[in-house]
Parts: structure tokens; C-alpha cells; sequence
């Protein structure tokens, strides 16, 4: 059956995404839809697909699948664009959300631009960042800190593996730029080491203490940024001595502002939300 579905692409930091309210439009197949929609020549061309939906228990939901049509567990910038969905669309008079993923709940605190109502940015709890994952980490304990890995091109990167509720390898380098992201991203997202594939972070300390990221995501490839990337990348930089509990990240989208609080453990990221168009595009089922 062919159906017209109406489409929202928003991004944070570069990382874009099409966001449906799957409560109007059901999409039977959302893998199949999140491969053919994010194509950039027969598509509408994103990094993957996010349903925006609600539970029996009428709890806003959000479902991620990757643009190679695997789905995701988070994205940090997708939960932002979720927030400023559910407000911009009315679907909630609240700018505090409870988000259920399938790496846990996350609220959002949402930030309204009082000139035209809208959200223009948001600040998501990740939770409590896990070191030690044995399904996602294939190491005796399920944990690396400063542990190498070894790429195609043979050489050795030494990283730290972080989960937020997705898996992240993190590796320091005198300089993030020259890194060759699509010959060693690859590699290292499917290392042995990593059962469900892993995302790959490249980071370089800047002068002034910013944290340079370049990212190879799972199912993706290169994106301009990662929210949950970039939270590992301020986790990994705590335990390794390169940052303290607060940190700046900046990818090739734009910068986030990563808090791990002392108190609870958890991980507080806070970045924009923008829309760039909206549509309509049909849908074979």
C-alpha cells in the first residue's frame, strides 16, 4: 500500500535525522524507510530515520535507525531534536520531557526562544555513563582503559571504551584532523573486540582545553557530530587525565557542553536543536 508521510529533518550539530510522529504515520518497516529516505541522491538524505511515537502508558518515545537501517539504542542529538519536535508540533506544552529509549529514560530540559516559541536548544540527562559491558565489550571484564585496538593499516589505537547505552572506543591523538576517519573508522567499528560494533572517536586537546572530536559512528560512517560521542569522549577524558568534569566538545557541526556531576554520576549534555524543512514523501509498504 502507498502512503503520503509527513517528514521533519532536523539536526543538532550537523548530526541530521528525519523525525516522524509514528502515533500519525505508523511506518511498518522503519528499516527499509530509514535505508531509502537517507540516501542523498534518491532520498531525502540524512544520517538515519527517528520515530517519534508514545507507550501505552502515553510516554513519548523514540526509536533510532541508522541510515544503513540498523537501529540505535541513543543519540544525544536526536533526543534534543525530539524535544523541540514534541514543542514545536504541540504534541506537549512542557519543556521537561521524559524520553523512554531503549538505552533508559532521559529527560529533557527544554529552552523556548520567547520571540517565536519554539525550542532552540535543550539540555538532556544521558544518565550514568558504564564502563564495564560485556555484551558490547569483549575483554574479560568488559572494560578498556587505554587498551589498543589494531586497524586495518596494522597500526595499534589505544583507547577507552565508554558506553552510553551505545558503545564508544575513544582515542587521544596529538591531532584529530589528520586521521584517515574512513580508512581506519571502518575497521575499528568492526573489531572482534566489539560484538555489537562500536563508535569510533578520534579527539585532540585544543589549547584553550576544548576537546577537537571526529567520529566514525556505527551503521552511519562519518557524521558531523554525536551526542553520545561526544558525552563518552568527556567521560573518557576525566578518567584519562586530558579534562575535568566539565568539558567543551567540538565536532565538525558544532560544539556541546558535557557536565559529569559528582554527585549522581550522571551525564549532563547541552547543545542547539534546529529544524532545516519539512515535507512529505511517500511510502511503499
Amino acid at each position: 500500500m502507498t502512503k503520503t508521510i509527513a517528514f521533519t529533518k532536523m539536526h543538532g550539530c550537523g548530526n541530521c535525522y528525519i523525525y516522524v510522529d509514528s502515533v500519525r504515520y505508523p511506518i511498518e518497516h522503519p528499516e527499509q524507510a530509514a535505508v531509502l529516505w537517507s540516501d542523498v541522491h534518491t532520498g531525502i538524505g540524512s544520517d538515519g530515520l527517528i520515530l517519534v511515537g508514545k507507550d501505552a502508558h502515553e510516554n513519548f518515545t523514540m526509536r533510532i535507525f541508522n541510515a544503513d537501517g540498523s537501529e540505535g539504542r541513543m543519540c544525544g542529538n536526536g533526543a534534543r531534536c525530539v524535544g523541540k519536535f514534541i514543542y514545536d508540533k504541540r504534541l506537549s506544552a512542557s519543556t521537561s520531557i521524559d524520553l523512554h529509549t531503549l538505552s533508559g529514560v532521559k529527560r529533557l530540559a527544554l529552552h523556548v526562544d520567547a520571540a517565536t516559541d519554539t525550542v532552540n536548544s535543550a539540555t538532556v540527562d544521558m544518565g550514568a555513563p558504564e564502563l564495564a559491558v560485556l555484551s558490547q565489550c569483549a575483554t574479560p571484564d568488559g572494560s578498556m582503559l587505554l587498551k589498543p585496538v589494531t586497524a586495518v593499516d596494522g597500526k595499534e589505537y589505544v583507547g577507552t571504551f565508554v558506553s552510553m547505552g551505545n558503545p564508544h572506543f575513544v582515542i587521544f591523538v596529538d591531532d584529530a584532523e589528520k586521521v584517515d576517519l574512513p580508512l581506519v573508522g571502518p575497521t575499528l567499528e568492526h573489531a572482534e573486540i566489539f560484538p555489537e560494533r562500536c563508535n569510533i572517536e578520534f579527539v585532540s586537546v585544543l589549547p584553550d582545553g576544548t576537546l577537537r572530536m571526529r567520529v566514525w559512528e556505527r551503521g552511519s560512517g562519518i557524521t558531523m557530530a554525536c551526542g553520545t560521542g561526544a558525552c563518552a569522549t568527556a567521560v573518557a577524558a576525566c578518567l584519562t587525565g586530558h579534562a575535568g568534569r566539565e568539558s567543551r566538545v567540538m565536532m565538525d557541526g558544532g560544539t556541546l557542553e558535557i557536565r559529569w556531576d559528582e554527585a549522581d554520576g550522571h551525564i549532563h549534555m547541552n547543545g542547539p536543536a534546529s529544524t532545516i524543512c519539512e515535507g512529505n514523501i511517500i511510502y511503499d509498504e
